[in-house]
């Protein structure tokens, strides 16, 4: 199970860990932190030394509610961090967070080589036609709505199953306009409840039939410290545990804000695998 980055393979059958950059002011738990190039190039070379594969970078901030970005801007914030994260380490492998078509082909014509979109194409109809003819792999998440509008639309029947027919949609139309490296992400916490949060992860392992690389991003969201209640200042502990089911079902990508532990979680889950392993 591998993607191509800048024509390198990355195997995914071993767990890989992305680290978030947040460069926007109203991230939900980081934001505004990396505002100074200096703050941000110190936080990647953190990542990368800890053990990151890929660091993610954003500059709209999708938390429910966010307030609206203009495109302009987004590409605005983005490209120079891309330029400048490439400059300082040229080996990154970069992942744009963005639902737009123009900002994710910006953010990899400046040497980016993943394109992460929230929205798996249906916040702008030119996304996917843009990762084809840019041949990169493509991280499609599940949201319903929007950023500011997603909170309200947490109605489903039977939520591993609707899911679950989202992405057989999305990934054929994918594969007909020819995109070969597809990650999917359930979307925690993106037009979810708590509740719901926790029912999907329950039935994460479900997601192998789509025979996809899965990526979990649950890094010190509030389906953890509601339910911990506290709040995201504390909810690295509660990451972690839930990071260590995630793999335990199979999950390849952990996309967190820190990246030490992460890494500490996925160093023992291999440990634990390859015991399981030797016994049988």
């Amino acid at each position: 199970m591998t993607i191509n980055c800048h024509g390198k393979l990355i195997d995914l059958s071993s767990p890989k860990v992305m680290g978030i950059l947040n460069i926007t002011p109203n991230s939900f738990y980081d934001g505004g932190k990396y505002a100074e190039e200096k703050s941000m190039l110190s936080q990647v070379e953190k990542m990368l030394n800890e053990g990151a594969t890929f660091i993610d970078i954003g500059a709209y901030s999708s938390k429910p509610s966010a307030e609206y970005v203009t495109e302009e801007e987004e590409i605005n914030r983005l490209v120079p961090i891309v330029k400048s994260v490439l400059q300082h380490f040229p080996e990154t492998l970069i992942s744009v967070d963005t639902f737009r078509a123009n900002v994710a082909k910006a953010g990899i014509e400046n040497g980016a080589c993943i394109i992460n979109d929230i929205a798996a194409g249906s916040l702008d109809e030119n996304m996917m036609e843009t990762v084809a003819e840019l041949q990169v792999p493509y991280i499609m998440m599940h949201m319903k709505g929007n950023p500011q509008t997603m909170q309200s639309l947490a109605q489903y029947g039977n939520i591993t199953k609707e899911i679950l027919f989202y992405f057989s949609e999305k990934v054929a139309q994918a594969r007909s306009l020819g995109i070969n490296d597809i990650i999917i992400d359930p979307g925690f916490g993106f037009a979810k409840t708590l509740e719901q949060n926790f029912e999907l992860m329950n039935s994460l392992e479900l997601f192998q039939i789509l025979e996809l690389p899965i990526l979990v991003g649950i890094s010190r969201k509030s389906m953890i410290y509601k339910a911990l209640e506290t709040s995201a200042e504390f909810a690295l502990n509660g990451t972690t545990v839930l990071n260590t089911i995630a793999l335990q079902k199979n999950s390849n990508i952990l996309r967190v804000h820190d990246v030490k532990e992460a890494i500490e979680c996925v160093k023992l889950y291999q440990k634990l695998s390859r015991s399981l392993g030797t016994q049988n």
